[in-house]
């Protein structure tokens, strides 16, 4: 798509959501508790406020308040109201295109905002644990929250993520003309890094009409060790290995297709 020539200030909003969710297997209240405990520590608020700030750098944009807050007895929420930055000289133009990894972060806020809110879980029972970050990036004029993309994925790590993109809005031409979306997009997918797009099972619901873009991706590697929090495997019999695992890529799926599936037993049953 040729640049457009607009009117003004470019009106249309952009915005990114995730929902990423971690998930594990804690084999009693204390390992449960002892869950809850360390993703408190690990994305509390000052940790996402510190995410947060790298997304504005990623994607090009100056900050104007930061509100933040742990909740008693657990999560965290960040809220950024951010604004169109002003590129030096030297600077390359924003467009829609994959944005940088973790260990490769360069980068400036100003109208727009971008939230996170965090949200871990257990169950009482059957021993699985949950993580669930939401998370918002949603920008106006030249800006593109799409940047973002690969940054948040790998800051979170994450067994499951949920993304829409959605362009809302309209802006004007030089000749008078609405323009609904200002760039090319097919799919969400294709603004992650092939290395992103190899370690996850990805399906797509779009609605191209609305300019509305839905990706859904599921870890495809599955490493039982990887799951378990306060335990090894050397913890459990093969049956309870089998269960447990179960158990888990249950969990992940239903998650994954938004709908649960036939009650598995757990390991005390």
């Amino acid at each position: 798509m040729n640049k457009l020539k607009l009117y003004g200030f470019n009106n249309l909003t952009k915005s990114l959501s995730f929902n990423i969710y971690d998930i594990c297997y804690a084999k009693n209240r204390s390992h449960r508790q002892e869950y809850i405990d360390y993703i408190d520590e690990e994305y509390n608020a000052n940790r996402l406020t510190n995410i947060l700030t790298e997304v504005t750098k990623i994607i090009g944009a100056n900050i104007l308040n930061i509100a933040y807050q742990d909740y008693d007895p657990q999560g965290a929420s960040v809220t950024m109201l951010i604004a169109e930055g002003q590129p030096s000289p030297t600077e390359a133009p924003q467009t829609e295109t994959p944005g940088p990894l973790p260990e490769t972060v360069v980068g400036h806020l100003d109208k727009s905002h971008i939230t996170v809110h965090t949200y871990p879980e257990s169950h009482p029972e059957n021993g699985l644990s949950t993580f669930r970050a939401d998370i918002d990036v949603s920008t106006c004029g030249v800006i593109s929250p799409l940047k973002a993309l690969n940054y948040l994925i790998h800051c979170f790590d994450s067994d499951i993520v949920t993304i829409d993109y959605r362009v809302r809005g309209f802006t004007r031409d030089i000749n008078g003309t609405k323009h609904f979306i200002d760039h090319e997009i097919n799919s969400v997918q294709s603004y992650l890094t092939a290395d992103t797009i190899n370690r996850y099972q990805l399906i797509d619901v779009n609605v191209y009409q609305e300019n509305i873009f839905h990706t859904k991706m599921l870890l495809k590697d599955f490493n039982l060790d990887d799951y378990l929090f306060g335990s090894g495997l050397c913890d459990f019999s093969q049956e309870e290995r089998i269960a447990i695992e179960a158990q888990v890529r249950n969990e992940m799926l239903e998650i994954f297709y938004g709908r649960n599936f036939a009650k598995l037993p757990t390991t005390s049953e």
